[in-house]
């Protein structure tokens, strides 16, 4: 129960840090910036709860987990629960945050961080596109996660070469897909926003996940 609930944690964490900053300061902090948020939130919760849960705050993470072996299917289950909770409330209490503003903050137009693609959605990229990138970056990023995490590999750098991985990027595909990589940092936002970003996040749900797959495998095959 403890690993479900480091889970909770470290991913409300992830989305109300990393997606707060884009929603509330993507104008002055710029894709750089909000990269970087994400960044320090994973190495800050894989220093603090990866003695425990493992820090996966990702259902992708999981699942290349599962698939390489490395976790049994209740764990799977439960740690996907815990990550999607957790970023629910996240999202829940950035929405509460940004409603206070003074000068008011509409949810449905200026959102929460949340990810998407085409046109009206930041560079306007089609949906191949977003796709194929978020494919691609999401099999890198749970290949780093997979192997800087192996028993015979030295762990206490894995949270820095995780974080950095994901702050590039984030930075690298924020116009394309806003770079989700973790279906429930992508979930948990647009239950709140609702309309087009619900509509969309089943790419999100579907194709980092299947990155994760592919990353669990490659990691499997590379077993001495």
């Amino acid at each position: 129960m403890r690993n479900y609930v480091c889970e909770i944690l470290g991913t409300f964490t992830l989305v109300f840090i990393g997606c707060g900053a884009a929603a509330l300061g993507g104008d002055i902090l710029g894709q750089l910036g909000i990269g970087f948020a994400f960044g320090a939130a994973i190495i800050a919760m894989a220093y603090t709860i990866g003695p425990i849960s493992g820090c996966h705050v990702n259902p992708a993470a999981s699942i290349g987990m599962f698939v390489a072996g490395r976790m049994n299917a209740k764990d799977l289950i439960g740690y996907i629960i815990s990550q999607c909770l957790g970023a629910f409330i996240a999202a829940a209490v950035l929405a509460m945050i940004a409603q206070g503003k003074i000068s008011g903050y509409d949810i449905t137009v200026n959102g929460l961080g949340q990810n998407g693609w085409g046109t009206g959605y930041l560079g306007g990229y089609k949906v191949i596109a977003a796709i194929l990138f978020e494919l691609v970056a999401s099999f890198i990023f749970i290949t780093v996660i997979l192997e800087s995490t192996r028993d015979e590999v030295r762990k206490q750098f894995a949270g820095f070469a995780i974080g950095i991985t994901l702050a590039a990027l984030v930075a690298f595909g924020f116009q394309i897909t806003g770079t989700s990589v973790n279906p429930a940092r992508s979930l948990g936002p647009a239950l709140i926003v609702g309309g087009k970003a619900l509509a969309q996040v089943w790419m999100f749900l579907i194709v980092p996940s299947l990155g994760g797959v592919l990353a669990g495998i490659f990691s499997r095959s590379l077993k001495r």
